[in-house]
């Protein structure tokens, strides 16, 4: 396939070339940022019937989806997420993985929604008569339980959905606003109302 390029064509190998590439990251994506699942990312994550967990092993990366009513997740505390392990094809990838490297990153997907939730952490398989049960549905229990210990948490902006139309036409569900949740974030340092108006014609100037 290299001969598809021209000698134009060069590899950027320095994180100084990137940033010169993609130019300063706006103050308002690193305020969103937090070390805990902030009480409105809790709520957030609540409307959630779908996430992405992206884990990491000998065999290397691999990427799989999570799916239940919405809660996806059960929030123990804003350092901790139970996400029950359902049915599945049995080649337990994501969970061989865990054990060997317990670093994981979550992608939590909201219907009608363009923002999306990441967080990253650390998980471990859980089991146990009681502790399952309490994730039965239709009578079936997980086989397992992923205790997930929250390290970062922040949204994702919504260009790549809307880029995608992967919601169009689709009922959005009942969530804080992207300004929403940096004003709460930020304590007030960041206008919901001006920051949501503002929103949509900052985000179709820059899709591209």
């Amino acid at each position: 396939m290299t001969g598809v390029f021209t000698v134009m064509t060069r590899v950027i190998q320095t994180a100084a070339v990137l940033e010169e590439l993609f130019g300063p990251v706006a103050a308002p994506s690193l305020q969103k940022e937090v070390a805990t699942l902030h009480p409105v990312y809790q709520r957030w994550t609540a409307a959630s019937p779908f996430a992405v967990l992206a884990t990491s092993g000998p065999a290397g990366l691999d990427a799989s989806p999570r799916g239940d009513p919405a809660s996806l997740v059960h929030i123990q505390d804003e350092r901790t997420l139970l996400l029950p392990e359902r049915r599945g094809n049995n080649r337990t990838d994501s969970l061989r993985n865990i054990l060997h490297c317990p670093q994981v990153g979550l992608l939590f997907f909201v219907p009608g929604v363009n923002e999306t939730l990441r967080v990253a952490g650390r998980a471990r398989i859980l089991v146990g008569a009681e502790l399952v049960q309490r994730f039965a549905v239709a009578g079936q229990p997980p086989k397992c339980v992923l205790e997930i210990t929250v390290d970062t948490a922040f949204f994702q902006c919504g260009r790549a959905i809307l880029r995608s139309g992967l919601w169009a036409g689709a009922e959005r569900v009942d969530v804080p606003s992207a300004g929403e949740m940096l004003q709460a974030i930020t304590a007030g340092q960041v206008n919901a109302l001006q920051y949501d108006a503002e929103l949509p014609q900052r985000q179709q100037s820059t899709l591209y």
